[in-house]
């Protein structure tokens, strides 16, 4: 476990469910994938994240998952990401963190 933080340190993440648009392979890095992400803003946003050999781009089309977006863009192998997908790990396999609640809409906060 990592070392304790505040209360306050927590807050300051901005957790948030995002739609996935588009997914596809990134033309420079061969374990990346790009997905353009609709978070409820006038346009949507570019994620770059580390799962291609657990996800296929067709399988994450449509899925609502949770990003961090507050992050700040940062650029991976030539390309912006702005946020980051939230993920958890059991052995070797990535599990992306999705919603299925249908009532659940893209930009709501996680608390």
């Amino acid at each position: 476990m990592a070392d304790p933080i505040v209360y306050d340190d927590f807050a300051k993440v901005e957790l948030r469910v995002a739609k996935v648009l588009e997914a596809r392979l990134h033309p420079n890095a061969d374990k990346l994938l790009l997905l353009s992400v609709d978070l409820g803003e006038e346009a949507p946003r570019q994620i770059v994240a580390g799962i291609k050999a657990h996800y296929t781009p067709e399988s994450l089309v449509g899925k609502k998952i949770i990003i961090v977006a507050n992050l700040a863009p940062a650029m991976l192998r030539g390309e912006t990401s702005s946020g980051m997908l939230l993920a958890a790990t059991s052995g070797e396999k990535v599990i992306l963190l999705t919603v299925d609640d249908q009532d659940c809409v893209v930009g709501a906060r996680i608390k």
